[in-house]
């Protein structure tokens, strides 16, 4: 499956089909992210369920502490 993430087209390995297993291929399932699926903000208690489409748009912003 290819979707454009982050502006890029990458092609998915076939065992992600939901937004937490591509938030857990990049090493991203416990950290504070937002992600945004076709230009709709996906909210978190929805991750385990939101089903990833071939041609999907998505967006992953992670917020990085400083000080």
């Amino acid at each position: 499956m290819v979707v454009v993430l982050n502006g890029k087209q990458v092609e998915l390995a076939e065992e992600i089909t939901t937004v937490r297993a591509l938030l857990a291929s990049y090493q991203l399932q416990e950290k504070i992210v937002v992600v945004e699926q076709n230009g709709e903000i996906i909210d978190r208690s929805r991750y385990e369920n939101a089903p990833i489409a071939d041609g999907d748009r998505i967006e992953i912003v992670h917020f990085v502490g400083g000080g």
